[in-house]
């Protein structure tokens, strides 16, 4: 059972990996000295949703043998899937800037490289760890939870020396609360982060990648393992989000210098490891440098790998020729707009890259939820009434909450310009009839029947001597990866 387990070890790390991307890391240092331990109830809440979804993603790939992205190709008009595989390409550059962000910042912190600089290394070195999948996909999730567990390590380490109150932290993980000035638009920005849409594309996709028997016994038992892989893996993930929104909470609660207490009010990527080596010390600064280029590198790298997926999905190209074009189409527009934001504009563009996140999930999260919840699509296996009614419920609370953070943060962005008034004017004529457009396309998207028909196959061969086969094959493949040396 343990060797069939670790079998399946590998997707959730390389998924779980999003939610520790720099983005996540500022949202949780802000929250930390605006509210200290009162938001981690956020945190626990989102997580438990993020695995209701992602669990939803991967089950749709080990049932179908498709991953989403394939499902919308064959299931929407044309149109329909240009304007999808158009959004979810959006969705993935949106993604991959903070990554490259925090990776130049990091460089910058740790070796004094100029942040322009620390913006090509880390394109080069994405391009080159894309190259590990050449030798499968396990050693790409190897890599990433590698560097997973390094950040997570940092941060723990980071922890370890403010010693926060571990009452206030569990007070603030299980009890609601919503006390202080914004706290609850702060509450919204911590939960909007957690759900990403090319996660969404990346799990199902990943799950192909195992051998996985069709008969009902095979694709519980694959269903189950994934669910706890993915459960340890977000739970490592939520300690470190824990663990940064209280090392913030902690140091700013102290009584600290002019300077500090300002550098709290406004806490970013950047002033974060000023912070740091004033309070904690320069080798402090340094751990959080660590952490910080382990953080944006694996997201830059792992982004990168689910625009594959996506194109390979959408268009029907050849591996060999994806390879090729999608991290191009992924990275080459991050690094020139990382690279004209430059330092000074990181927690602008990343929350820039944080609206247009918001803005793009809906198109990746509602056709999830119609293809696992439809029998046509994956037959007896379908969602239960239970988790079908607790999803929609929460994905309509997550698509609400992101729908208003975009309106809102627009309409604050248009009150605060200084642009004539003709010219707002101009602006909202244009912007309000394409947000109507876009709540109809999510209607859309929402009530239309799924058609196509992709449930699993009967078998005549016996559930147990399926699962024998496939189990002789996975020892036969790690006995070749050994003898060749991969």
């Amino acid at each position: 059972m343990w060797k069939r387990f670790l079998a399946h070890v590998g997707p959730g790390f390389l998924v779980s990996m999003a939610y520790l991307d720099p983005s996540n890391l500022q949202t949780d240092l802000q929250a930390g000295y605006s509210h200290r331990y009162e938001l981690l109830w956020v945190l626990l809440f989102g997580f438990i949703f993020v695995l209701i979804i992602q669990s939803l993603a991967a089950k749709l790939g080990i049932i179908t043998g498709r991953h989403l992205a394939e499902l919308c190709t064959s299931e929407y008009p044309k149109y329909v899937k240009y304007c999808l595989w158009f959004l979810a390409e959006l969705g993935v550059i949106a993604a991959t800037i903070p990554g490259v962000l925090g990776t130049a910042l990091a460089y910058n912190m740790l070796l004094h490289i100029p942040f322009w600089a620390g913006v090509l290394i880390c394109g080069a070195s994405t391009v080159l760890l894309l190259g590990l999948q050449g030798y499968g996909a396990r050693k790409m999730e190897f890599t990433i939870a590698v560097a997973m567990l390094f950040m997570a390590s940092c941060f723990f380490i980071e922890l370890s020396h403010v010693n926060p109150p571990i009452k206030e932290q569990l007070e603030g993980l299980f009890i609601p609360r919503l006390k202080g000035r914004y706290a609850v638009s702060d509450a919204v920005a911590l939960f909007s982060v957690l759900v990403v849409p090319h996660n969404l594309f990346l799990h199902s996709s990943l799950v192909l990648s195992r051998k996985i028997p069709s008969c009902s016994k095979g694709v519980k038992d694959a269903s189950t393992f994934f669910l706890v892989e993915n459960a340890l893996a977000l739970f490592l993930a939520l300690l470190v989000n824990v663990a940064v929104v209280s090392l913030s909470g902690t140091i700013c609660a102290n009584n600290l210098s002019l300077d500090d207490n300002n550098r709290c009010s406004s806490l970013s990527l950047n002033s974060a490891a000023v912070l740091f080596k004033n309070v904690l010390g320069k080798s402090r600064s340094t751990v959080y440098g660590l952490a910080l280029l382990a953080s944006g590198q694996s997201c830059t790298v792992v982004t990168t790998y689910s625009g594959q997926y996506i194109m390979q999905g959408f268009s029907g190209m050849r591996k060999c020729i994806i390879f090729l074009i999608a991290p191009c189409l992924t990275v080459v527009p991050t690094l020139v707009v990382c690279s004209i934001g430059g330092a000074s504009r990181v927690r602008q563009l990343i929350n820039i890259a944080a609206i247009i996140l918001s803005f793009v999930l809906p198109f990746a999260l509602v056709p999830l939820l119609k293809f696992s919840s439809c029998r046509t699509m994956i037959g007896p296996h379908k969602n239960s009434t239970c988790i079908t009614r607790i999803s929609g419920i929460l994905s309509v609370v997550i698509i609400g909450i992101n729908t208003y953070f975009f309106c809102t943060s627009f309409v604050s962005w248009l009150v605060d310009s200084d642009l004539p008034r003709f010219a707002n004017a101009i602006i909202s004529t244009l912007v309000f009839p394409f947000m109507a457009a876009y709540i109809a396309a999510v209607i859309y998207l929402t009530f239309r029947k799924v058609s196509i028909n992709v449930a699993l196959p009967s078998r005549s061969v016996s559930c147990e001597i399926e699962v024998e086969e496939v189990q002789r094959q996975d020892d036969k493949d790690d006995c070749l990866a050994v003898n060749c040396g991969v």
